[in-house]
Order: structure tokens, then sequence, then C-alpha cells
């Protein structure tokens, strides 16, 4: 793996993938004094606005990499699905503080969830399953429902299978013969939470507050943080755990499922910013951008100190259309809009952050002035 070095304002950062996420670490470069270059396939990508050089090009061709690669003095990325070999000769060729291993080992459930399991961290039961009869000895050992899931590709809920019992197989048939999958545990949950974490290129790591989780229709709706349990200590101390078995740079985040009896289990991890965090562009010191930006570049990272509580909302296409100019009738909400030209029912079009003294008060007033009439 290269060396870590500090890079200065007015090199180039490249960034792979152009989306929201691409977008705020862009907008956290430029702010700093940086350079940025992405690449993206979509014409129109969010962060096209925010870049210096606007690679248009599929994630997969090797030459506009080697452009992306010739043009930036670092490289990170903002998302997990890259081509493994290509991502490796870009980590051999160029500055890539983040390595491909990591990434790598995360692309795929199985490995991902082997390796916290081997670092001691404690994850939800689960095995490799490739056909109806895995699932039912899985079930048989661990308890009906479970969860199929594919082990790679699957995202916000794509490629789930809630399975009750051995009916339900029969009901919707699992295609195994094109797809890895894996089962795992149905925890009877009591809520989920998130840990952010920045760790610079030369090992130093700051810790945002425990973010607090709310998803519906397996996307994430909601965010509160500070979270409402305090298992701040118990979520660092795993997150210690996995970081002494694999390689992070930069920010990431874990998630965690709590379940009724109040046992913390990793679920699962993203090597880059994560939607849970978004909050802290208002709510800290520094945003999780912020973070990501001073970490990989090896400059100095401050202690993270959230200034108030903070609640944010997600915006889904649904939601645009269902507040229309409302929106724009509240002062106190902190409105991000990604510039995503088509607007999908599901889809991440933005979102809201709100600072609260009284975190019970604000979400009260949310079912009126946000919730209302939005489906679950």
């Amino acid at each position: 793996m290269t060396l870590s070095r500090r890079i200065y304002p007015g090199a180039t950062i490249g960034i792979i993938g152009g989306g929201q996420l691409g977008k705020m670490l862009a907008q956290s470069a430029l702010r700093m004094g940086y350079k940025v270059a992405v690449l993206d396939p979509s014409e129109d990508a969010p962060a096209k606005a925010t870049s210096h050089l606007f690679i248009n090009a599929a994630f997969d061709d090797e030459k506009a990499l080697k452009q992306l690669g010739g043009a930036s003095d670092i490289i990170t990325y903002e998302f997990e699905n890259i081509d493994g070999p290509l991502l490796k000769r870009m980590v051999d060729e160029y500055y890539v503080p983040q390595g491909a291993e990591t990434l790598l080992t995360l692309q795929n459930r199985e490995t991902e969830k082997e390796a916290i399991r081997s670092s001691g961290a404690k994850v939800v039961p689960f095995a490799e399953v490739s056909n109806d009869e895995d699932v039912k000895a899985f079930a048989e050992k661990e308890g009906w429902p479970v969860i199929v899931k594919t082990a790679t590709g699957g995202y916000d809920g794509k490629g789930q299978y809630l399975i009750e019992s051995a009916d339900d197989l029969k009901k919707e048939p699992i295609p195994y013969e094109d797809t890895q999958f894996i089962a795992e545990k149905y925890l009877d949950l009591e809520r989920e939470v998130s840990l952010t974490v920045a760790r610079s290129a030369d090992g130093k790591t700051i810790v945002f507050p425990l973010q607090e989780n709310l998803h519906r229709n397996q996307i994430l709706y909601r965010t509160i943080a500070p979270s409402r349990v305090d298992r701040q200590k118990d979520a660092e101390a795993e997150v210690e755990k996995i970081m002494n078995k694999l390689h992070f740079a930069g920010v990431f985040t874990v998630e965690f499922f709590i379940d009724k009896s109040g046992e913390l289990y990793v679920n699962e991890i993203a090597p880059r910013p994560h939607n849970s965090a978004h909050h802290t562009i208002e709510s800290c010191n520094i945003s999780q951008f912020d973070a990501h930006i001073l970490a990989l570049t090896n400059q100095p990272m401050p202690e993270i100190r959230q200034h108030k509580p903070a609640i944010m909302m997600n915006l889904l296409g649904q939601d645009l259309d269902r507040l229309g100019d409302a929106l724009y009738d509240h002062p106190e909400w902190h409105v991000h809009l990604y510039g995503k030209s088509a607007r999908k029912p599901e889809r991440k079009m933005g979102h809201v952050t709100m600072l609260t003294d009284d975190t019970a008060d604000t979400l009260e007033k949310l079912k009126t002035d946000f919730e209302k009439e939005r489906k679950a």
C-alpha cells in the first residue's frame, strides 16, 4: 500500500462517483481550497456542477479511470460497487489512501460478515445459502423468520427476502442459480443506530456522536443525533475491534441493530460517507464530508463537537411532490436538494436537518409539518 502523505490545498482530489455523496464531498473539498475531478456515467450527475473536471464515463471504463488518475493527486470514491481488478490497478498506479482490500471485502456480505466476526465484534448470525434446503436448515438452527439477502449489489432493501416460514419459499421463489445469497437471523429490534468514524491516512481517529435511525420500506427515513439511547461507548468498542481487523482511511459508518434484550449487533459497514450522518453539516463543528477530506489528505482533524441535537429527514421523490413550496416555509429547516434531474417516488432527492433544544417536541411538530399525509 502506498505510504501516507499530506496533500495540501491546491491539489486535485479525484472522486469516483458523482451522486449526492460525491457532490457534498466536492463542496467540502472546494471550500478547503482543493480542486475536484469527478467520474460518473450520468451526464447530469449532481457532482458535475461542483467539479473542475467532469469525466462522463462508465465506472468500468479503464481509459476514463486512468484519465481521472492522471488528473488527480489523490483519489477517493463515493460508493462501494467499484470493479475489483480495476480498483486494484488504480491503487497500484495512483494515490488511493483507502486502498482496495477493505472495499473488496465489504462488497460481499458474506466476506464482510466473516471479517466482522473474526474481529471479535458481535454480528447477526448468518450463513451462505444456495437453495431452499439451506434456508430451512438455517431456520431450524436460528428460528423463523429469516432474511435472505443477495451477497453483492443490494442497497436500500433491494435483493432482500423476508421468509417467515417454509411456505413462503414456495410463494416467492429465490433465484439461487443466478446470485449468491446469505441468510440472516431475523432480530426483534428495539432500534437501529450507526456510528460514523473518520480515520486519517496515518491512523488518527475521530468519532461522531451515535446516531439513531428509522427505516421505512428499507430506506432510511429519519436520523436523530445523538441517539436517545446511550450506547456510544459500546459502539466505539465494537468499531475499535473492526478497525484492528480491517484497514480504513477516510470516513466510514458502522450500522448496528439493538434487539429487545439490549444486545448490540453489527449489521454492516459503509466505507464512505453515510446518509445517517448528513446532519453533521449543520450540527457539528465539522461535517462527515469535511472529516473525509481532512482524513484522506492527512490534515489535522479536530475532536468532534455537536453544537445541538439534530433530526434529519430524507426527502424522497414523493416528499417533494407532497410538500411542494411548503418545504421552504420553515426557516428552522436546513433544506438540501441534490440536483437530480429525474424525480422518482423512492429516490433520495435531498434531506432536511432540524437543530433543536427539545428533540421530543420537534418530533411532535414534524408529525404535522413534515409527515402529514406521508404514506408509511
